[in-house]
């Protein structure tokens, strides 16, 4: 135990004493918390909007200003007849289209359904689809109004037959995207500084030529491996510790989970992370080779992930490879720690299956640390 004891204290003060893991300790996770919780959202805000409005009436313009009242749309062009509207979405300086036709304030107040039209520059299908889901609430919100205003035309059989709808927002009741995005950024941000600071640790020694020295020495694996891994583990969840306080505080994320599950899940998650650094760093011989081999697969973790995208929304291959991303299963856990307030019933599943990577990653790692230090 003395011994051990004294593995961490050298490992602390070699961690602090260099100057490339600094940043990455303190200054990565604050940087990537702050500016990705308020950069990475799917919200899509100032669509700009090209009107033709070839009815031209007290309905049409509460249309085009009811649009504009939501913050969503912004309108770049009004026309009554047209003429020239497709060229505003071939160069780019319009995202939609809405084409009001004639005749529109009439038949808003008869039975028959007025129509309008929408066009959307679809390049980008998530954003027309999103557009479109913006506008579509809105024209339904004023057609309700109408409706309510023309229930007498309508046949009392047909009244008899509305159903209203009371919509209901659980575990994210302002629709905030920032709420779901910030705890997979808290993933992340752990994620990279077990990975790179584990891979980093071990191959800094073979650059300064001490792993010899310490492999003649009578110190036991076991010692080695948890004199290298346990000082990461600690910093890695002070920095989850860091990054919750700024959720709470600065994003107003709600923790309706117990703070001990989230650790006590985030250890057990932390060591498949470390595991892989310290694998990655067995057939590495310089930092710089060790941070690229990580980073890329970093990049495919976290792209398949479903931090930006559903994984139900995958192809079907994709799904399947994501079984093996434990950045996904952590993704989940939090989410539902920290949003529902699930109890370790709920992310069981995630748990084990972070347990058998882990032993997994980390038996690899260790078999191969031998092979390379023998």
């Amino acid at each position: 135990m003395r011994t051990l004891l004294f593995i961490l204290q050298k490992e602390f003060l070699q961690i602090f004493r260099n100057r490339a893991m600094l940043p990455i300790i303190f200054v990565m996770p604050v940087v990537q918390l702050i500016i990705l919780g308020n950069a990475a959202t799917f919200e899509i805000k100032q669509i700009e909007m090209s009107v033709v409005d070839r009815d031209n009436s007290l309905s049409s313009r509460q249309l085009i200003d009811k649009m504009e009242a939501s913050g969503y749309f912004a309108m770049s062009s009004y026309s009554v007849d047209g003429r020239d509207t497709g060229e505003e979405l071939l160069t780019g300086e319009a995202d939609m289209q809405l084409v009001i036709p004639k005749h529109f304030e009439r038949d808003l107040r008869t039975v028959e359904p007025a129509t309008i039209q929408l066009i959307f520059d679809a390049q980008d299908g998530a954003t027309a689809g999103v557009a479109n889901s913006y506008a579509s609430t809105i024209i339904s919100d004023i057609s309700r109004h109408v409706a309510i205003d023309r229930v007498h035309l309508a046949a009392e059989s047909e009244v008899s037959r509305r159903i209203a709808v009371i919509p209901a927002n659980w575990y994210n009741p302002n629709l905030n995207y920032q709420t779901y995005m910030v705890p997979g950024i808290l993933v992340i941000l752990v994620t990279m500084i077990g990975t790179f600071l584990s891979a980093m640790n071990v191959v800094r020694e073979k650059e300064i030529g001490t792993i010899e020295q310490l492999n003649v020495t009578p110190l036991k694996r076991y010692q080695f491996i948890v004199g290298k891994l346990l000082p990461l583990l600690i910093i890695a969840l002070a920095e989850l510790a860091f990054g919750l306080v700024i959720a709470r505080v600065l994003f107003d994320v709600p923790i309706l989970g117990s703070l001990s599950l989230i650790f006590a899940l985030a250890t057990v998650y932390l060591l498949v992370m470390l595991g892989f650094g310290l694998w990655i760093s067995t057939f590495t011989h310089t930092q710089q080779q060790a941070m690229f081999l990580a980073w890329f697969f970093m990049v495919v973790f976290i792209l398949m992930s479903g931090l930006f995208t559903p994984i139900e929304s995958m192809p079907e291959w994709a799904q399947r490879v994501t079984l093996a991303n434990p950045v996904a299963y952590f993704i989940k856990i939090m989410r539902r720690v920290m949003l529902k307030g699930a109890g370790f019933g709920a992310v069981s599943v995630e748990f084990w299956a972070l347990t058998v990577y882990a032993t997994l990653i980390l038996s690899l790692a260790v078999k191969q640390y031998r092979k390379v230090s023998a």
